[in-house]
């Protein structure tokens, strides 16, 4: 890998560090607004929100500039919308700002790879990639737990910075403070990413264009035999893990009597062993042999049944770092298959923005079910036998899909494959 590949990958670390800490700071909010349970999923659902409803622009967006200079440019929109939360708008509408520069940000992050790297590098640097994301998880939703901690939020309060009195008073704004600080780190290194020299046709700027556009793009990924399956199950992996995210907090509080600030840790273990996964994919599974791992989906499901029987912490820490690992193991083959078809049929940065809408609707469908049986106050564990069950399901249909495509053609011979001529 070169050095442009680490700049984004410091980049994407920082950016991605300050969104997780910031959500469970939004979390946070919520509780000291003494909002309703159901309107914590719901943080989740308005910061992918934008993920759907900009879908048919971002992509030709990220391809219209260099992809460091559209990253600078999103990751300071991140920083409007953690600063709307410090002048007290309400944590949906500021984290929704955050979502919304989150959006445009993604196409250029993951559209960069396939412009900096040959396809046999994808697999490697989608679990680099992944893990340091899972990482910047881990490392976010744990320093996001010790900010709202009361005993640091005291000791950031009765810090003096000589000279200048910023007015910050509440332990949120404290917090607040150090995350902005953190996406500052990120617009740095983001602008020390090197333009890879790759430029795209004249991109369109009529809505109405745009958004055709993106409905053949929608279509032709859907519609080819390999790209159906990865995109098929990287949707489903993105809703599952979204949706995952607050059921760990709920079963945390319910099950293991936890609170939110120790709570954010078992979301970090269920991180460190996504990030596992992804490292051990990228070390042994190459593009080729990236299909090979979807069975580990249907593992995946049946395993995380077993939360509802574990009431000890020194079991949940194993349990969860079982669930990531099998998570991420699987994930990142299929998220690199994806990045080279995409690639192969159209352009990086129209391919990720049809997989983002794809999984941000998948993750507000999810978000919005789970919103819905917590509000019908239906137990943790009976939500996890649910959840379970339906991801096991769908991944078994997805396999069986797989077979009966490969029954017409052999569809693993397109692996590898050089784009496609305009």
């Amino acid at each position: 890998m070169n050095r442009g590949f680490y700049t984004i990958m410091a980049a994407q670390f920082f950016s991605s560090l300050a969104d997780n800490a910031l959500l469970i700071a939004a979390i946070a909010l919520l509780s000291e607004m003494h909002s309703p349970a159901w309107m914590t999923p719901l943080l989740k659902l308005f910061f992918v929100l934008s993920y759907v409803l900009l879908a048919a622009f971002v992509g030709a967006f990220a391809d219209a500039f260099p992809k460091g200079k559209v990253m600078f440019i999103t990751n300071l929109i991140k920083v409007v919308g953690c600063a709307l939360m410090f002048f007290t708008v309400h944590p949906l509408i500021a984290y929704a700002v955050v979502g919304f520069g989150a959006a445009a940000y993604s196409p250029a992050k993951y559209g960069i790879l396939t412009e900096l790297l040959p396809p046999e590098k994808l697999v490697a640097a989608n679990g680099w990639i992944e893990g340091l994301t899972v990482g910047s998880i881990i490392f976010g939703t744990v320093l996001g737990g010790a900010l709202v901690n009361p005993h640091i939020a005291s000791a950031l309060l009765n810090f003096d910075f000589p000279v200048f009195d910023f007015g910050i008073n509440t332990p949120t704004e404290a917090a607040l403070c150090i995350i902005t600080v953190i996406y500052v780190a990120a617009a740095i290194f983001n602008l020390n990413i090197p333009d890879t020299g790759a430029r795209y046709a004249h991109q369109q700027r009529n809505p109405i264009k745009l958004i055709a556009d993106f409905g053949n793009c929608f279509s032709t990924l859907w519609k080819d035999k390999l790209g159906q399956i990865s995109l098929a199950v990287t949707t489903l992996f993105w809703g599952a893990g979204a949706t995952l995210q607050f059921i760990v907090l709920k079963w945390a509080e319910k099950s293991l009597h936890m609170p939110l600030d120790k709570a954010a840790i078992l979301q970090g273990v269920v991180a460190l062993g996504v990030a596992l996964g992804a490292v051990g994919a990228a070390r042994f599974v190459p593009l080729k042999k990236s299909l090979s791992v979807m069975p580990l989906g249907i593992v995946m499901g049946l395993v995380v049944m077993a939360m509802t029987m574990v009431t000890s912490v020194w079991v949940a820490y194993p349990l969860l770092i079982i669930i990531g690992a099998l998570s991420g193991y699987f994930v990142v083959p299929m998220n690199a298959l994806l990045q080279h078809r995409g690639h192969v049929l159209m352009s990086a940065g129209h391919s990720i923005a049809v997989q983002n809408f794809n999984e941000n609707l998948s993750v507000l469908t999810m978000l919005v079910l789970y919103a819905v049986m917590v509000r019908l106050n239906l137990d943790v564990n009976i939500v996890i036998l649910i959840f379970g069950v339906f991801v096991a399901s769908i991944m078994y249909l997805i396999m069986r899909r797989h077979a009966a495509n490969q029954r017409e053609h052999d569809s693993l011979a397109l692996i590898g494959e050089h784009k496609h001529d305009e």
